[in-house]
C-alpha cells in the first residue's frame, strides 16, 4: 500500500499548499469574488422568474385567461425581455472580468452594467406585475362574476361586427374584465400607451370595474359604457365621431364655443348612446344610478371635464329612446328627471350652452346614431346595433325566466343585464335571487 505523502515544508519554513489547493489572495479579496459575482447571478435570476405565463397556471380554464389573452401578454413581455436579456449578459461579462481584473475600471464597469439591468428588471417587473395581479383574481371568488362580464363584452363585440354592412378585421384578443375597489368603471383601449405599462401599447382592452357594480348586476350597463369606448376606436368611428358632430352643429347654428364643448364630449356620449343600443331601455336605468346625484353634483360644469355635464346626458338618452322607438320609456324617464331636478340650471356653465341645449341634443344624437359611415359598411350606428321592440320583448322574457331560477334560454348575453334589472325594478324576485342567477347563468355559458 501506498503511504501517504506529506507536505514537507519549504526550504524557507512556510507550509507548502496541498495539490489543488485555491491560490491564497490578497485580504478581502475572495469576498469581493464572491461579490461580483452575485451581481450578475442576481439579474440572471430576476430575467428567469420574469417568465412568460402559462395558460395552466390560472385556476379553472373556463375563468382564468383566455389563450389569447395571455399569447398578447407575452408577445409584449418579449419586447421588455430582450432588452433584459442583453443587460444580463453584459452584466455577466462585466462580472468575468472584474474578477480576472479586479481593478477601478473594470469594478465601474461592473457597477454601471449591474445598474442598467437593474433598471430593466424594474420596468419589466411593474408590467409583469400588473398582469400577474389581473390573471390572478381569475382564481378566487370573484372569477365567475368577471368572466360573466367578460361574456357580456365579447357578446357586445360579436353583435357588433355582424351588424356592420361589410367585412371587417376581427380584433383579437376580446375585453378583459378585471376588480379594481375604490374607483369607477373604466376602460384602456386596445392599442393605447399605458403609463402602467410602461407607455406601451395596450394589446386588448380592459375593462375595470368596482365592487359595488359587480354585487349589483342591474348597475352593469357600465360595462357597454365601456365597452363602446373600445367599439369606436375598433370599428373607426374615433375621429368621424367629432367631425360629424361638429359639422353638424356648425349648420344648426350652434355657437362655436358651445359645439367645441360637445365634441370634446364625443367618447362619452358616444358610450352612452351606443350602450343605449346595445342593451336597450334598462341601459337608461343603468345611467340614471350614476348620475343621479345631488342637484350641484349633477348641474355643475368643468371647462375641461370629457363627460357631458350630467343633467344633459341624461337628456341625450331620453332623445335617443325616443327616436328608438321607444315613446313610453323616453317620457317615463323624461318625468323622473324632471322629479328629481326640478328647477334644474346648470352652474359654472357659458349660458348658451343650456339655452341651445334642446337644438343641439337632437343633432348630436343624429350625428352619431342616425347618419352612416364608411367603417360601419356606409351603415348609422343604429342600424348596425338595431335594438327593437321585438328585443325588448326578450329581455322581459328572460326576466321571467331569470326570476324562476331557470335559464333563460338563447337571450344574448348583453340583453341579461336589462333582464336582471327589470324583474329588480317588477319585485319578481329579491335581489339576492336575481344576483345570484343572473351569475350563474353566465358563468355556465362560459364553460
Amino acid at each position: 500500500m501506498r503511504a501517504a505523502v506529506r507536505a514537507l515544508p519549504a526550504a524557507s519554513g512556510a507550509p507548502v499548499p496541498p495539490a489543488g489547493a485555491r491560490r491564497a489572495r490578497p485580504s478581502g479579496g475572495r469576498e469581493l469574488e464572491a461579490w461580483v459575482l452575485s451581481q450578475a447571478t442576481n439579474v440572471e435570476r430576476h430575467l428567469d422568474a420574469l417568465r412568460p405565463f402559462r395558460w395552466s397556471e390560472f385556476g379553472d380554464p373556463a375563468t382564468g385567461p383566455s389563450r389569447a389573452h395571455l399569447a398578447a401578454v407575452n408577445r409584449m413581455m418579449a419586447t421588455l425581455r430582450g432588452p433584459l436579456s442583453t443587460a444580463t449578459r453584459v452584466a455577466r461579462r462585466s462580472a468575468q472580468e472584474a474578477v480576472e481584473r479586479p481593478e477601478q475600471a473594470e469594478l465601474a464597469r461592473l457597477l454601471l452594467a449591474k445598474s442598467r439591468a437593474q433598471r430593466w428588471v424594474r420596468t419589466t417587473e411593474r408590467v409583469w406585475d400588473f398582469y400577474l395581479d389581473l390573471f390572478n383574481q381569475r382564481q378566487g371568488a370573484f372569477a365567475p362574476w368577471l368572466v360573466a362580464c367578460d361574456r357580456v363584452a365579447l357578446d357586445c363585440y360579436q353583435y357588433a361586427y355582424l351588424g356592420i354592412g361589410h367585412w371587417r378585421s376581427i380584433p383579437t384578443p376580446p375585453p378583459f374584465c378585471y376588480l379594481r375597489t375604490g374607483s369607477g368603471p373604466a376602460t384602456s383601449r386596445r392599442g393605447i400607451p399605458l403609463r402602467r405599462l410602461g407607455n406601451r401599447l395596450n394589446p386588448f382592452p380592459l375593462i375595470q370595474l368596482p365592487y359595488h357594480r359587480l354585487v349589483n348586476p342591474w348597475t352593469l350597463g357600465a360595462v357597454l359604457h365601456e365597452v363602446s369606448h373600445n367599439l369606436q376606436n375598433d370599428l373607426g368611428l374615433a375621429r368621424a365621431i367629432p367631425l360629424q358632430v361638429a359639422a353638424r352643429l356648425v349648420e344648426a347654428g350652434v355657437p362655436r364655443a358651445v359645439t367645441g364643448t360637445w365634441v370634446r364630449w364625443n367618447r362619452e356620449t358616444f358610450a352612452d348612446l351606443s350602450a343605449l343600443l346595445l342593451g336597450g331601455p334598462a341601459v337608461v336605468g343603468s345611467l340614471f344610478d350614476v348620475i343621479g346625484r345631488t342637484e350641484l353634483e349633477t348641474t355643475v360644469f368643468s371647462p375641461r371635464a370629457v363627460h357631458p355635464v350630467p343633467y344633459l346626458r341624461a337628456k341625450i338618452s331620453v332623445e335617443l329612446l325616443r327616436r328608438m322607438g321607444f315613446t313610453q320609456h323616453a317620457e317615463a324617464y323624461a318625468a323622473l328627471w324632471r322629479k328629481l331636478y326640478p328647477r334644474a340650471k346648470l352652474i359654472n356653465a357659458p349660458p348658451a350652452l343650456l339655452k341651445t341645449a334642446d337644438k343641439a341634443i337632437p343633432v348630436v344624437v343624429d350625428a352619431m346614431c342616425f347618419t352612416s359611415f364608411p367603417s360601419l359598411g356606409h351603415r348609422p350606428l343604429a342600424k348596425a346595433l338595431r335594438f327593437e321592440a321585438k328585443e325588448q320583448a326578450m329581455i322581459e322574457e328572460a326576466a321571467e325566466r331569470l326570476a324562476d331560477g331557470v335559464s333563460p334560454g338563447v337571450v344574448p348575453e348583453r340583453f341579461l343585464i336589462g333582464a336582471v334589472r327589470f324583474a329588480l325594478e317588477e319585485g319578481m324576485a329579491s335581489p339576492k335571487r336575481l344576483s345570484g342567477f343572473f351569475m350563474e347563468e353566465l358563468g355556465r355559458r362560459s364553460r
